[in-house]
């Protein structure tokens, strides 16, 4: 497995390098052509002190066409330095797409978002299993820049699948897994860009355009904007060529059009103010909805994802055109002799009006369905990085069986794997031990991979076979000042929701890391032992961790549905060693004597 994960970091590595030289060799040909603009500016100078200079003859004509020389030049040689500040703006985003990985591999934080916002104490594991937050699996896992994608994300970490769904996603991401060399291009598209920017197109999209653009729906307006060029053009080759007074007319036709472009400023605002400026970020997400469109997908949940019928990617690439048009409007020079001239903003609108009508439907699904790529791109990733893990199977017999199961979050070079499986019937399972011998460790890793199946993802194991079952945890339990809620009255309050819940959906699996904390410990024994025997009556699988050695003999009351497993330590001349390996049967070494000698308490 190391060698594998290696020749991955090694890969990124390579990736690294080689994106950063594409980006100095742009970068050092950006440089000389704006030495050539300089040249064609002096070169423009040049010509005209010539023109200022030479008689009016052949060569003063000859003076006059090649004055525009230059202009032409300069013109190719700014759409050329555009073009190339774009490809190094996406290559910039592709370097920091590999860097992310690299750095991930080695132990670093993952650059996307860390789910703090999806948070809750509340929620039956979420909490007690780091799903959410720094240092969580969400953390780990997510490649997502778009909102939708980060939400999705969260949604499959925090609801129950269906077995059915969960089998359609590990194919589809196993598919990704094996094309992932061509997803960096699509993660680097989306990236850099103001996730609340395409949220807000979307929105006006869905449910403000329309009725935005009911200003240019009259057949007169549309008409005469259609036909405003051609008088405009009219009349500046007669005032030339005819008679001066048709400036006169030319002005009178500037401030109409200026005044009536005024006169509807405020609803061209309400149009443009949420996509001005960006035409950039709309060819990004095109150029990743191309990717999509253009990969031969064969996975049933991949493919349900592609509902248009037409090339998506187009039609926001025209209206990309569209709001780069639009955004002429900024330069006020520009756009107040554009639109006196030619009613540009009412152009504009009446080309988005049309765009709308024909294409917005299809577009503000495909935009949506983004996020589900990016989901699977971020489950497919991990399933790259990490080769040594399974898909596990998920079967609908009640089961749960595996072996070498690790905790993701935990470095590989010093996190122990273990083995575990479930009867043929539901269990409480009672696992005691020492502080720190790792209890509460193996609950989490148990719980977090079997997030991690539900997602269709690969497990941080060798083996994993099992059912589907709804999650609830009992694990870190805090007071809250701001509710006026002690630390017992919370504990009551999650014991209440796993209740209800077991009673509810009976197939739920329970994990409790030493229940109630904050009572006395006569009452925390008969009440974790009322407990446990309601979970036996609801036959609901449980793993409990717990000090308390008297819950073990539980077992001999219950003997087919009470099992023990311990974490035990070595004691080397005084000296605590651990290995955090499961064993069958109650704990029968304790750390808390020797903890107490070294600070000078002893325990006769």
């Amino acid at each position: 497995m190391l060698k594998q994960q290696a020749e991955i970091i090694a890969d990124y590595d390579k990736k690294n390098k080689q994106v950063s030289a594409d980006i100095a060799q742009t970068k050092k040909i950006i440089d000389q052509l704006s030495l050539v603009r300089i040249g064609l500016f002096l070169a423009e100078i040049l010509f005209f002190v010539l023109l200022l200079q030479s008689a009016d003859d052949d060569l003063r004509t000859l003076i006059q066409l090649a004055l525009l020389a230059p202009i032409i030049a300069f013109a190719f040689v700014v759409r050329r330095q555009s073009k190339l500040d774009r490809e190094i703006d996406y290559k910039k985003q592709l370097l920091w797409v590999y860097q992310n990985e690299w750095n991930v591999l080695n132990g670093a934080a993952n650059g996307y978002d860390h789910g703090q916002a999806f948070e809750s104490e509340l929620h039956p594991y979420t909490s007690d299993l780091d799903i959410f937050g720094s240092a969580s699996l969400f953390a780990l896992i997510n490649r997502c820049s778009t909102k939708s994608g980060n939400n999705l994300l969260a949604k499959n970490f925090a609801e129950k699948s269906a077995r059915d769904q969960i089998l359609l996603r590990q194919e589809a991401i196993s598919e990704i897994r094996e094309k992932i060399a061509e997803t960096y291009s699509f993660r680097a598209n989306l990236h850099g860009y103001d996730p609340n920017k395409i949220e807000q197109i979307k929105v006006q999209l869905k449910h403000q355009l329309g009725a935005q653009l009911e200003f240019v729906k009259s057949s007169f307006l549309r008409f005469y904007v259609k036909l405003v060029p051609y008088i405009s053009i009219g009349l500046i080759l007669a005032a030339l060529l005819v008679s001066a007074a048709f400036w006169k007319i030319l002005a009178f036709l500037f401030v109409i059009h200026t005044g009536w472009n005024v006169l509807l400023g405020s609803k061209i605002n309400k149009v443009f103010y949420t996509f001005g400026g960006s035409s950039n970020l709309l060819n990004g997400y095109a150029s990743a909805i191309l990717w999509t469109e253009n990969q031969s997908w064969k996975s049933s949940y991949t493919l349900s994802l592609l509902d248009s019928k037409i090339p998506v990617s187009k039609e926001i690439k025209s209206l990309s055109k569209i709001i780069q048009n639009f955004d002429a409007r900024l330069n006020l020079l520009v756009g107040g002799v554009l639109n006196a001239l030619l009613l540009w903003d009412l152009k504009c609108c009446i080309s988005l009006d049309i765009w709308y009508k024909s294409s917005s439907k299809d577009v503000i699904s495909a935009l949506d369905h983004l996020g589900d790529f990016e989901e699977l791109i971020s489950l497919a990733t991990t399933a790259y990085n990490q080769p040594d893990w399974v898909f596990p199977v998920i079967t609908d017999q009640f089961a749960l069986a595996t072996t070498h199961i690790g905790h993701p979050l935990i470095n590989e070079q010093v996190r122990v794997d273990n083995d575990f499986h479930l009867e043929g019937k539901p269990t409480v399972d009672i696992v005691t031990g020492s502080n720190m011998a790792g209890k509460s460790t193996f609950l989490r890793t148990l719980g977090i991979n079997m997030i991690l199946a539900y997602t269709g993802a690969p497990v941080c194991a060798k083996t994993m076979q099992l059912s589907v079952f709804s999650i609830n945890t009992y694990m870190r339990i805090k007071d809250s000042l701001n509710e006026s809620t002690s630390t017992f009255k919370a504990e009551l309050n999650r014991l209440k929701m796993i209740l209800d819940n077991v009673v509810k959906d009976k197939d739920t699996f329970v994990l409790i890391d030493e229940m109630l904390r904050g009572t006395n410990s006569r009452d925390k024994y008969l009440g974790s032992k009322v407990f446990i025997q309601k979970l036996i009556t609801e036959k609901t699988p449980a793993l409990f961790a717990t000090h308390d050695l008297q819950l073990a003999d539980l077992i001999i009351d219950h003997p087919e549905t009470v099992r023990n497993f311990h974490f035990d330590i070595q004691i080397t001349e005084g000296e605590m060693k651990f290995d955090y390996l499961l064993k069958h049967g109650p704990c029968k070494t304790f750390n808390a004597a020797i903890l107490l000698k070294e600070i000078g308490l002893t325990l006769d």
